[in-house]
Protein backbone atom coordinates (compact mmCIF):
# COMPACT_ATOMS: atom_id res chain seq x y z
CA UNK A 1 0.00 0.00 0.00
CA UNK A 2 1.69 3.57 -0.89
CA UNK A 3 1.36 6.82 0.99
CA UNK A 4 -1.10 8.47 -0.66
CA UNK A 5 -3.42 5.10 -0.28
CA UNK A 6 -2.96 5.40 3.45
CA UNK A 7 -3.69 8.93 3.97
CA UNK A 8 -6.53 9.44 2.27
CA UNK A 9 -7.88 5.96 3.71
CA UNK A 10 -7.23 7.82 7.14
CA UNK A 11 -8.78 10.73 6.21
CA UNK A 12 -11.74 8.84 5.37
CA UNK A 13 -11.96 6.90 8.39
CA UNK A 14 -11.71 10.57 10.42
CA UNK A 15 -14.43 12.40 8.27
CA UNK A 16 -16.94 9.19 8.42
CA UNK A 17 -16.11 9.43 12.59
CA UNK A 18 -16.56 13.21 12.68
CA UNK A 19 -19.99 12.69 10.37
CA UNK A 20 -21.21 10.03 12.92
CA UNK A 21 -20.36 12.40 15.98
CA UNK A 22 -22.59 15.03 14.45
CA UNK A 23 -25.46 12.73 13.95
CA UNK A 24 -25.27 11.97 17.35
CA UNK A 25 -24.79 15.31 18.72
CA UNK A 26 -27.97 16.29 15.72
CA UNK A 27 -30.50 13.99 17.60
CA UNK A 28 -29.20 14.99 21.10
CA UNK A 29 -29.90 18.54 19.98
CA UNK A 30 -33.27 17.80 18.16
CA UNK A 31 -34.48 16.15 20.95
CA UNK A 32 -33.76 18.80 23.03
CA UNK A 33 -34.84 21.21 20.67
CA UNK A 34 -38.43 18.87 21.05
CA UNK A 35 -38.55 19.81 24.76
CA UNK A 36 -37.79 23.19 24.21
CA UNK A 37 -41.19 23.51 22.44
CA UNK A 38 -43.15 22.04 24.44
CA UNK A 39 -44.76 25.07 25.77
CA UNK A 40 -47.79 24.01 28.06
CA UNK A 41 -49.19 20.36 29.49
CA UNK A 42 -52.45 19.49 30.58
CA UNK A 43 -51.88 16.68 33.20
CA UNK A 44 -55.78 14.46 32.83
CA UNK A 45 -57.57 13.60 35.73
CA UNK A 46 -60.70 11.58 35.89
CA UNK A 47 -63.31 12.23 38.19
CA UNK A 48 -61.44 10.12 40.99
CA UNK A 49 -58.88 12.24 40.90
CA UNK A 50 -56.61 9.82 39.16
CA UNK A 51 -54.24 11.10 36.77
CA UNK A 52 -55.00 9.43 33.57
CA UNK A 53 -52.25 11.18 30.99
CA UNK A 54 -51.37 13.93 29.57
CA UNK A 55 -51.89 16.38 26.77
CA UNK A 56 -48.49 18.23 25.49
CA UNK A 57 -48.92 21.36 23.40
CA UNK A 58 -46.05 22.18 21.29
CA UNK A 59 -45.63 25.19 19.23
CA UNK A 60 -44.43 24.43 15.59
CA UNK A 61 -44.07 27.55 13.35
CA UNK A 62 -47.40 28.68 13.01
CA UNK A 63 -49.26 26.20 14.34
CA UNK A 64 -49.95 23.95 17.44
CA UNK A 65 -48.87 20.34 18.15
CA UNK A 66 -51.12 18.68 20.03
CA UNK A 67 -49.82 15.22 21.52
CA UNK A 68 -52.41 12.95 23.47
CA UNK A 69 -51.20 9.83 25.54
CA UNK A 70 -53.88 8.43 27.98
CA UNK A 71 -55.33 5.44 30.10
CA UNK A 72 -58.07 4.09 31.75
CA UNK A 73 -60.90 5.67 29.47
CA UNK A 74 -63.48 3.30 28.15
CA UNK A 75 -63.35 2.24 24.76
CA UNK A 76 -64.85 4.06 21.86
CA UNK A 77 -65.02 7.87 20.19
CA UNK A 78 -65.04 10.71 22.87
CA UNK A 79 -65.13 14.39 22.75
CA UNK A 80 -62.16 15.83 22.79
CA UNK A 81 -62.09 19.62 23.58
CA UNK A 82 -60.34 23.03 24.91
CA UNK A 83 -62.45 24.29 27.47
CA UNK A 84 -62.55 28.06 28.35
CA UNK A 85 -61.54 28.10 32.04
CA UNK A 86 -58.23 26.78 33.17
CA UNK A 87 -60.06 24.98 36.60
CA UNK A 88 -61.35 21.02 36.73
CA UNK A 89 -63.16 20.49 39.73
CA UNK A 90 -64.48 16.81 40.16
CA UNK A 91 -66.45 15.10 40.23
CA UNK A 92 -68.28 16.69 36.99
CA UNK A 93 -65.88 19.13 36.02
CA UNK A 94 -68.02 21.65 35.08
CA UNK A 95 -66.19 24.12 36.11
CA UNK A 96 -64.50 24.31 33.39
CA UNK A 97 -66.88 26.27 31.12
CA UNK A 98 -68.15 25.65 27.83
CA UNK A 99 -65.82 25.03 25.18
CA UNK A 100 -62.93 28.03 24.24
CA UNK A 101 -64.70 30.15 22.02
CA UNK A 102 -63.26 33.56 21.16
CA UNK A 103 -65.13 34.56 18.42
CA UNK A 104 -68.47 33.56 19.39
CA UNK A 105 -69.06 30.51 16.45
CA UNK A 106 -71.25 27.75 16.71
CA UNK A 107 -70.07 24.40 16.60
CA UNK A 108 -68.46 23.22 14.87
CA UNK A 109 -66.32 26.05 14.16
CA UNK A 110 -65.43 26.74 18.04
CA UNK A 111 -61.75 27.39 18.23
CA UNK A 112 -61.68 24.63 20.73
CA UNK A 113 -62.98 22.06 18.25
CA UNK A 114 -60.74 19.01 17.98
CA UNK A 115 -60.51 15.83 16.48
CA UNK A 116 -62.54 12.94 18.59
CA UNK A 117 -60.26 10.70 20.39
CA UNK A 118 -60.77 6.90 19.54
CA UNK A 119 -60.04 5.03 22.67
CA UNK A 120 -58.96 1.42 22.47
CA UNK A 121 -60.11 -1.31 23.56
CA UNK A 122 -57.61 -1.43 26.51
CA UNK A 123 -58.59 2.16 27.66
CA UNK A 124 -55.60 3.32 26.14
CA UNK A 125 -55.61 6.44 23.45
CA UNK A 126 -52.64 8.15 21.71
CA UNK A 127 -53.32 11.13 19.20
CA UNK A 128 -51.09 13.94 17.99
CA UNK A 129 -52.32 16.55 15.36
CA UNK A 130 -51.63 19.95 14.38
CA UNK A 131 -54.62 22.95 14.61
CA UNK A 132 -54.25 26.88 13.44
CA UNK A 133 -57.61 27.34 15.30
CA UNK A 134 -55.50 28.52 18.76
CA UNK A 135 -52.00 29.52 19.78
CA UNK A 136 -50.78 28.45 23.40
CA UNK A 137 -50.79 32.14 24.15
CA UNK A 138 -54.54 32.71 23.34
CA UNK A 139 -55.29 30.00 26.06
CA UNK A 140 -53.45 31.60 28.97
CA UNK A 141 -56.18 34.53 29.05
CA UNK A 142 -57.25 35.94 32.48
CA UNK A 143 -59.02 32.34 33.42
CA UNK A 144 -57.06 30.19 31.99
CA UNK A 145 -58.32 26.76 30.05
CA UNK A 146 -58.60 23.58 30.56
CA UNK A 147 -58.58 20.36 27.80
CA UNK A 148 -61.73 17.74 28.66
CA UNK A 149 -62.35 14.04 27.60
CA UNK A 150 -66.27 13.72 26.75
CA UNK A 151 -68.33 10.69 27.66
CA UNK A 152 -69.90 10.56 23.99
CA UNK A 153 -68.38 11.18 20.54
CA UNK A 154 -68.90 14.75 19.44
CA UNK A 155 -70.76 15.09 16.23
CA UNK A 156 -69.65 18.55 15.18
CA UNK A 157 -73.64 19.51 14.57
CA UNK A 158 -73.69 17.62 12.14
CA UNK A 159 -77.28 16.46 11.96
CA UNK A 160 -78.86 15.61 8.67
CA UNK A 161 -82.08 17.14 7.96
CA UNK A 162 -83.57 13.87 7.24
CA UNK A 163 -83.55 13.54 11.31
CA UNK A 164 -84.25 16.75 12.22
CA UNK A 165 -84.83 20.32 10.70
CA UNK A 166 -81.66 21.96 11.86
CA UNK A 167 -79.89 21.59 14.71
CA UNK A 168 -80.84 22.49 18.44
CA UNK A 169 -78.45 24.21 20.48
CA UNK A 170 -77.31 21.80 22.60
CA UNK A 171 -75.67 20.33 19.60
CA UNK A 172 -74.76 23.99 18.69
CA UNK A 173 -73.04 24.67 21.55
CA UNK A 174 -71.43 20.82 22.73
CA UNK A 175 -71.82 18.62 19.19
CA UNK A 176 -73.30 16.34 21.89
CA UNK A 177 -70.31 15.17 23.62
CA UNK A 178 -72.11 14.35 26.49
CA UNK A 179 -70.75 14.23 29.90
CA UNK A 180 -66.99 15.35 31.00
CA UNK A 181 -64.96 11.96 31.91
CA UNK A 182 -61.55 13.65 32.70
CA UNK A 183 -60.00 17.48 32.82
CA UNK A 184 -56.33 18.90 32.62
CA UNK A 185 -55.62 22.68 33.40
CA UNK A 186 -53.46 23.94 30.48
CA UNK A 187 -49.98 25.18 32.79
CA UNK A 188 -47.14 26.29 31.08
CA UNK A 189 -44.17 23.65 31.05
Amino acid sequence: MNTFSLVNGRRLWIILGAALLLAVLGVGVMQASAQANVVAVARLHDSGGNEIGQVRLILKQTMTEVRVDVSNLPPGFHGFHVHAVGNCVAPDFTSAGGHYNADGHNHPHHAADMPVLLVNGDGTAVAQFKTDRFTVAELFDADGSAIIVHASPDNYANIPTRYAPAPDQTTLNTGDAGGRLACGVIETN
